[in-house]
């Protein structure tokens, strides 16, 4: 099988989300025989031509140079050299700047698409921006072969709103299992006296309803606040909790060893995304055995289903920190272990992916 992977920055991963799936996915299928390319763009700092059996393929990326623009300049050269590779599968990994070239790729290979999350709901786009969000989600669903929804939320909407039938294909995680207590002398705090939150710093993402919380709790255990800050958004909440000596914004972290370890060692990790498929920061939170306290909403509960504590309002944050210890729910605990173990393993996702080309493959094969 010949397989195309476009969508993404390119492996290996230096960026996060779907370029993590690449890897992982792409380097599986090589393993197993399969001939696979990625897509990298030309500004990756993985020059070679090969990455652990999967052939890379550098295409220009002027985005860093004219901004966003650049991404749709990005996608068309990757798809316009895909269609001189006789793929007989191209697995396109969202929509949001490629749809407009969706009737550009070749039409011999079969295009599967992951339709990603609800990328017109996100509050950083302008109105203008996310209509045309909507447009290219639509162009997505009617243009791609096969859909693949990474959360049964998605699923759904897609069959909702444009009866539309697509295979469900979680995200993937690891099990972390190596703690090391020490580190969290690095940050100062103790084993389960203190919670955190780790998000982009969108709106979508909670961060101002969960930090609401704490301050109307008046707990004092300290609240690490990872992501970068240095946003105008980040600015306006370290501006508006300033008082808060126990809301402690770290910033970025990149190091995973360090994260693992402060999920692992924590009381709380709060989750307050609303937009998208299958969260990755989410299962990693399954993964490292923290007690994960989540936005009530589709995406989330379906994830966590009854393992989790759910809040819709910094109220219910609120109550929350002043009644919920980990020590006393273990067992939510160990299930989202279990969970990341059995269902969000990345082997069985690599599988499940493998399994559909090969489906897709056969059923097109009896058609014609």
């Amino acid at each position: 099988m010949k397989i195309g992977i476009l969508g993404t920055r390119g492996i290996p991963n230096h960026y996060g989300g779907f370029e993590q799936f690449a890897e992982f996915f792409a380097t599986y299928v090589a393993s197993k025989g399969h001939e696979v390319y990625v897509y990298n763009s030309h500004s990756h700092p993985y020059k070679l031509n090969n990455f652990k059996g999967v052939h890379i393929v550098h295409c220009y990326d002027p985005e860093n140079k004219i901004g966003t623009a650049g991404q749709f300049i990005y996608d068309l050269n990757c798809i316009r050299d895909a269609r001189k590779r006789q793929f007989d599968i191209i697995l396109q990994l969202g929509y949001t700047s490629s749809a407009v070239w969706f009737s550009f790729h070749p039409k011999k290979a079969i295009v599967v698409t992951n339709m990603d999350g609800l990328e017109w709901k996100r509050t950083k786009y302008s109105n203008k921006v996310r209509k045309a969000l909507q447009v290219a989600e639509k162009i997505a669903v009617k243009k791609s072969d096969y859909l693949i929804a990474d959360s049964l939320g998605i699923q759904s909407y897609i069959q909702q709103k444009y009866n539309k039938p697509s295979t469900y294909i979680a995200y993937g995680s690891n099990c972390f299992d190596n703690p090391d207590i020490k580190i969290l002398n690095e940050y100062h705090v103790e084993k389960e006296k203190y919670n955190m939150i780790m998000a982009r710093f969108e709106p979508e993402n909670n961060i101002d309803m969960v930090l609401e919380g704490v301050a109307l709790s008046d707990d004092k255990q300290p609240i690490l606040v990872i992501g970068n800050h240095n946003t105008k958004y980040g600015m306006y909440l370290k501006d508006k909790f300033s008082k808060f000596k126990n809301i402690i914004f770290l910033g970025a972290i990149y190091n995973l060893n360090h994260l693992d370890n402060l999920r692992f060692f924590s009381n709380l990790y709060f989750h307050g995304h609303t937009v998208g498929g299958t969260n990755p920061s989410l299962l990693e939170a399954m993964g490292s055995k923290a007690l994960i306290a989540a936005h009530n909403n589709d995406f989330n509960k379906g994830v966590l289903n009854e393992n989790a504590y759910y809040f819709s309002s910094a109220e219910e944050v609120k109550k929350i920190l002043q009644t919920i210890k980990k020590s006393d729910n273990l067992q939510f605990v160990e299930n989202n272990y279990e969970a990341i173990a059995k269902s969000f393993n990345w082997e069985k996702i690599n599988e499940q992916y493998l399994q559909l080309f090969e489906q897709c493959l056969e059923r097109n094969s009896t058609r014609k």
